[in-house]
């Protein structure tokens, strides 16, 4: 019943911002747009907004990094949200959609007849929400396991978590490394680590991602993309020679045979990472889009059977979000050991 309870309350906070938003906005003729709202709660962005209080956006600033004629550093806070216009090294800057442009003195952006903009956009290597969070979740990580550690030299463990950890860790040994990778020790010091690191990184990570108005991080394609990438080039280089033999000249097959197979193996090879990289970024983002879709039903309807069934169902998702969390960084560690596993041995 707590945790039902807990749920509610989670479900109620991660839109208050929005409810307060729309109390502010007493417009006749408002209109609400779903499409604008689900965007701008799954985005990244350059600060952290919590919530609103007395027309004020309750948020926190980030670092904002830009490379043009030398790297200027400064907080996002100086662009006030997008309404100050900014003047460093002769240049003047607009802060627009989360986007840093380069404008004239009266910050003038220019647009295409299809309404996209033209100006110049800076070199930006800014520490984002995403980005702060991810390196929030590498503490996170390495406080827990240290912790861990720890523990095991005093020959006692006593906290309930760290024995949860204990278990998923030699679940992921006995049923995906070893059984993909191998026994050896030589294979084991490096590929065991390697995996454990990846599941629980996108665990912490997916997990950040369903906290109120927490961040959407492996709901960013970049992210998901990079993570495969690591797995192709460790597979790439760990690679054994009849790796590479059966796959540009395929044992025991015709020769004619041959010439339709190995295009078809490179291009597997080649789509892998891709597969890797897509899975993982659309079940995360879809599960946020759909959560914030029955929660739009209220606005749009607007009456009490809106409220009936949007609450009950983004309850249900928020469940089914948490069993995902574990589901997709089980997945993606297994599917990395299996291509470890096919290229080593």
């Amino acid at each position: 019943m707590n945790f039902f309870l807990f749920l509610i309350f989670l479900f109620g906070f991660s839109n208050l911002r929005f409810l307060h938003s729309q109390k502010l906005n007493n417009k006749k003729n408002f209109l609400f747009n779903p499409a604008f709202f689900i965007l701008n709660h799954i985005k990244d962005s350059h600060e952290w907004n919590f919530f609103e209080k007395e027309k004020k956006n309750v948020s926190f600033s980030l670092p904002i990094l830009i490379l043009n004629k030398g790297l200027n550093v400064f907080m996002s806070s100086k662009f006030n949200h997008g309404n100050n216009l900014l003047k460093i090294n002769k240049f003047y800057y607009r802060f627009f959609h989360d986007k840093i442009y380069q404008t004239n003195y009266v910050g003038f952006l220019k647009t295409d007849k299809n309404g996209f903009i033209l100006n110049k956009i800076p070199f930006d290597f800014s520490i984002t929400k995403n980005v702060f969070c991810l390196i929030t979740s590498i503490f996170i990580l390495s406080f827990i396991f240290i912790k861990l550690s720890s523990s095991y030299k005093k020959k006692f463990v006593k906290n309930k978590l760290f024995i949860l950890l204990e278990a998923i860790i030699l679940f992921l040994k006995n049923e995906i490394v070893i059984p993909n990778i191998g026994k050896k020790k030589d294979k084991n010091t490096f590929y065991l680590p390697l995996l454990l690191t990846l599941f629980f990184y996108i665990l912490v990570n997916n997990i950040l991602g369903i906290i109120p108005t927490g961040p959407n991080i492996t709901g960013n394609i970049s992210v998901t993309l990079s993570l495969s990438m690591i797995i192709f080039l460790i597979t790439f280089f760990s690679s054994k020679k009849n790796y590479w033999k059966h796959l540009f000249f395929p044992p025991n097959v015709p020769f004619l045979i041959k010439f339709l197979l190995i295009p078809i193996e490179i291009l597997g090879l080649l789509i892998r990472p891709f597969t890797l990289c897509i899975r993982l970024f659309a079940n995360i983002t879809a599960g946020h889009i759909i959560l914030l879709s029955f929660i739009s039903l209220i606005f749009i309807f607007k009456n009490f059977f809106s409220i009936v069934i949007s609450i009950p169902f983004s309850i249900f998702i928020s469940l089914l979000e948490i069993m995902v969390c574990f589901l997709q960084a089980f997945i993606f560690t297994s599917l990395s050991a299996l291509y470890l596993g096919l290229a080593i041995n």
